[in-house]
């Protein structure tokens, strides 16, 4: 497998738009942080989506990452394809880990097509890997999924849950403006893998509380830095610390004061910093926190 790379060494911090497209900052990399004092990985990326101007290849990202004290990362599927790449990324790079999954936004045209349990059937034999560590994401999605496709999420949502429980393997959920119905999932008696994610944790403080009681995951993303992320300060704050993860969910969600930038691996300094300040922790604590949190969750990469 070609790793795609385009630049070499690490991101810069700017690149040249292609020829005749106006100069556009934010599709420019930010500049690399200062290096974490312990290592933390990534537990949500997507190296095969473009941020910037230019593809970024595998290595390089990677590369750019470990520079600044983020030694590896979790790829993540999102269809068929995607996770079939994560599977021969993780499978090219031993920084990486795979994830794979079926989108909840993608299940209804699955589904209409007839392809859903084809595709399902697919990603349970892609979760057979050594390299694949959790089967997501998959969840539910209100926001851009509406009433007449929430059926069909639902039923890929446990699909996915029994694949990750039987295979032995963490479960990332995707849940957006679904919290009450994810939550009415996991507690609806099925049986649950023995790790549980909420990749991109979106709740408030009551929500955090529940993920407590059933020691499921919270992963937060840069979006825990934005100025009017109130609710989501408020849920680190109440969160159990050994169950919070770091993720970017590059190229998306860039933290402060870099928002709307191409997001990647090697920004999760960023995030994690605003988190040791916010709970008011030794930066070095924090991250030995978090790194043996992913640990615990992915296992040795």
């Amino acid at each position: 497998m070609s790793d795609g790379a385009v630049n070499p060494g690490s991101v810069p911090t700017a690149y040249a738009p292609p020829e005749g497209e106006p100069v556009d900052k934010r599709k420019n990399y930010p500049p690399a942080p200062e290096p974490l004092p312990v290592a933390v990985p990534d537990n949500h990326t997507h190296l095969d989506f473009r941020g910037g101007w230019v593809t970024v290849g595998i290595r390089d990202a990677l590369d750019a990452a470990e520079a600044v004290g983020v030694p590896g990362a979790v790829q993540v599927g999102c269809d068929v394809q995607s996770s079939r790449f994560a599977v021969e990324a993780a499978a090219a790079d031993r920084r990486l880990l795979a994830a794979v999954a079926l989108h909840p936004n993608d299940v209804p045209a699955l589904a209409e097509r007839g392809e859903l349990a084809g595709a399902i059937a697919e990603i349970d034999e892609l979760a057979g890997h050594e390299r694949v560590r959790a089967v997501g994401e998959t969840g539910l999605d209100y926001f851009r999924t509406g009433p007449e496709g929430r059926a069909v999420q639902r039923e890929s949502f446990l699909a996915h849950l029994e694949i990750a429980a039987r295979r032995g393997k963490a479960l990332q959920i995707h849940d957006r403006d679904a919290h009450a119905d994810v939550v009415d999932v996991l507690t609806s008696g099925v049986q649950l893998p023995d790790r549980v994610v909420f990749h991109c944790f979106s709740g408030d403080a009551e929500l955090a509380r529940i993920c407590n009681e059933h020691g499921w995951f919270m992963s937060f993303s840069g979006t825990v830095t934005f100025k009017n992320s109130t609710d989501l300060q408020d849920a680190l704050l109440v969160a159990d610390p050994s169950l919070v993860l770091v993720e970017t969910d590059a190229p998306y969600l860039t933290p402060h004061p870099y928002r709307g930038r191409p997001n990647a691996a090697y920004m999760i300094p960023y995030t994690v910093r605003f988190m040791a300040r916010h709970l008011d922790r030794d930066l070095a604590e924090w991250c030995t926190i978090l790194a043996d949190t992913t640990r615990r969750v992915y296992g040795e990469f």
